[in-house]
């Protein structure tokens, strides 16, 4: 995933997983000092403080875990097919977390992931403290109760191998959690059970959505051309005009070398003919692709290849002896073009 898509999947959907256990806490910490203020005749402040304190403690604290899973990651590297079992794993769990929330069936609790229990007494414990440090000791200890969103955005950390990377994926969706995070814990001690059972339906249909595009992905990681894409779009071409680029038809002409650049909005070309059963050289280019349109990937191949934004890389192969189509991706599955063979 490239850091936008992670910062708004903190954002939609992180800061919501999140806010039943760590809003909670925070909440708590903010009555206490709202219960203090009272008892003391303090003139009346307000409650950004100790949010800012807390978020900004998270954020340094999940920053820094990213880089130690990023370096974790760096001494292995996952096949085409751990990636496309790892995805349906998160997917199937984000699935089972909103179905928890959703209060659907008791087995369901179990996709919810509970600290040790003398972590939770500590930081409960520490959440009733007045003392202004309190709410960033407590931001500190979120890392051990992590979210069912946050422990993908984890996993995605760990893959992709390297320690900067890590950290800048943990910073961008902890950052992208902030803003939503920071209303809702404004407003927690106001919400009232009506309101708050809103958004954990809320909550529910968001991580379902972003459930279904994980499997699209992984689905679409097995070399398979059929994707909600590709239905999307035969189902519109058959309703209206299609050129023959917009619906993936063969070109008349083919090549054996051809040169695909990685942009920012994907592959370009992303539509390439070549002859059955010839020898292939495909030359990448970064040209200002991030995230995961440097790892080039050609599932049915089992050929994935990294190439960092300004490098280029040459790819070689023997196309296929029977005529059909070769999809090539991203790592996630994001971002597609297709070789045909004929």
């Amino acid at each position: 995933m490239d850091l936008l898509t992670i910062f708004l999947t903190g954002l939609l959907a992180g800061a919501l997983t999140c806010l039943a256990v760590q809003g909670g806490l925070l909440a708590a910490t903010i009555a206490q000092r709202e219960e203090d203020r009272l008892k003391n005749n303090i003139l009346r402040g307000g409650n950004a403080l100790p949010i800012l304190s807390f978020l900004i403690a998270k954020l340094i604290a999940y920053t820094i875990l990213g880089f130690f899973l990023g370096y974790l990651g760096s001494f292995f590297s996952l096949s085409i097919k751990s990636q496309v079992i790892l995805q349906i794993a998160v997917a199937v769990f984000m699935i089972g977390t909103a179905l928890a929330l959703l209060n659907i069936h008791p087995i369901f609790r179990y996709f919810i992931i509970q600290p040790p229990r003398f972590l939770t007494r500590l930081i409960r414990k520490e959440s009733k403290s007045k003392s202004i440090f309190a709410p960033a000791i407590l931001g500190t200890f979120t890392i051990f109760i992590p979210c069912g969103t946050t422990q993908a955005i984890m996993a995605l950390s760990i893959a992709s191998g390297n320690p900067l990377s890590g950290a800048v994926i943990l910073f961008a969706f902890v950052l992208g959690t902030s803003p939503l995070f920071f209303i809702l814990a404004y407003l927690a001690t106001r919400i009232g059970g009506i309101l708050q059972e809103k958004f954990m339906k809320l909550v529910a249909l968001v991580i379902i959505i972003l459930a279904i595009f994980n499997i699209n992905n992984a689905w679409a990681l097995t070399g398979s051309t059929l994707t909600l894409g590709s239905i999307w779009r035969e189902a519109y071409c058959t309703f209206s005009f299609c050129s023959d680029t917009s619906s993936g038809a063969v070109a008349e002409a083919f090549t054996n070398e051809a040169t695909i650049n990685i942009v920012e909005s994907g592959y370009s070309p992303n539509n390439l003919s070549v002859k059955a059963g010839s020898s292939v050289t495909l030359n990448i280019k970064n040209e200002g692709g991030g995230g995961c349109t440097q790892s080039f990937t050609i599932p049915t191949l089992g050929i994935q290849r990294v190439v960092p934004l300004g490098t280029s890389d040459t790819i070689s192969f023997t196309a296929p002896k029977e005529p059909g189509q070769i999809a090539f991706m991203c790592s996630m599955g994001m971002f597609r073009g297709v070789i045909n063979v004929i």
